[in-house]
């Protein structure tokens, strides 16, 4: 399946989950949304590895993501959230040192996932967050506190959740494969090794990106809200999807 149709695949999921409000099938579309990226992923590797004439063949490439203005509040919790997206689909991420920008490194169609998921769930947080806020639930703390703390849980769980998908479709794959010396197995492999090269040689990162866990006080009762969030959240609105290389935020 072409990185195109994957992407109208995605989308029709999407407005399944948007039109439900049961929170068990808002589930079950995202972790489906999450299975066929990771499955078209991997019929994509197939295919690279298979590809007779390099100079034809897909290779990694590095993309911008604009994130948000210098001096916004929250930002490193948006690139938190985009760089769990990213660990479950094989993109690896730099980070600007002000969180503007994420500089996403990746083969296209996996890249254009990251973007689509970030694009619906980044709103689903920020929507979330704004609403637990609103309910008062979160004092005494203040609230900065109380939103980064829930957005960190969010995005973790989120990350968990997908990770969780992206793993049961390759061993699935993997297991279906009897042929363990060209077969799924290895094809992965060596995308992971073309990506890793990819990466080293065009990153030019001087240092590791922290996280925005430091220096922020711990609220354990933001921490559960966002959470429970973050299990809940649905894979967002199908319109996204065509526009995913534009700004995000």
């Amino acid at each position: 399946m072409s990185s195109e149709k994957m992407l109208v695949r995605i989308g029709g999921l999407l407005r399944q989950a948007e039109s439900t409000d049961n929170p068990h099938e808002a589930e079950a579309f995202m972790e489906a949304a999450q299975r066929l990226a990771t499955v078209t992923a991997i019929d994509l590797a197939v295919a690279r590895a298979h590809t007779a004439t390099r100079e034809r063949r897909q290779t990694p490439v590095q993309r911008a993501i604009a994130i948000g203005e210098p001096g916004r509040k929250g930002l490193r919790t948006y690139v938190q959230l985009f760089v769990a997206i990213a660990a479950a689909n094989d993109v690896k991420c730099d980070v600007a040192s002000n969180s503007t920008r994420v500089f996403a490194y990746g083969f296209d169609s996996d890249l254009d996932t990251c973007e689509a998921l970030y694009s619906s769930l980044l709103m689903q947080m920020v929507r979330a967050s704004d609403a637990y806020l609103r309910s008062g639930a979160h004092r005494p703390v203040a609230g900065v506190t109380a939103r980064l703390n829930f957005q960190l849980a969010f995005a973790a769980r989120i990350g968990q959740r997908l990770a969780e998908t992206k793993r049961d479709v390759e061993a699935t794959a993997v297991g279906a494969d009897p042929d363990e010396a060209t077969g799924t197995a290895l094809v992965l492999r060596d995308k992971q090794i073309e990506l890793r090269d990819f990466y080293s040689q065009t990153s030019q990162a001087r240092g590791t990106w922290r996280g925005p866990q430091s220096g922020v006080a711990r609220s354990d009762k933001a921490r559960r809200a966002g959470d429970r969030a973050g299990r809940d959240a649905r894979i967002g609105q199908s319109p996204e999807l065509p526009g995913a290389r534009k700004r995000l935020a």
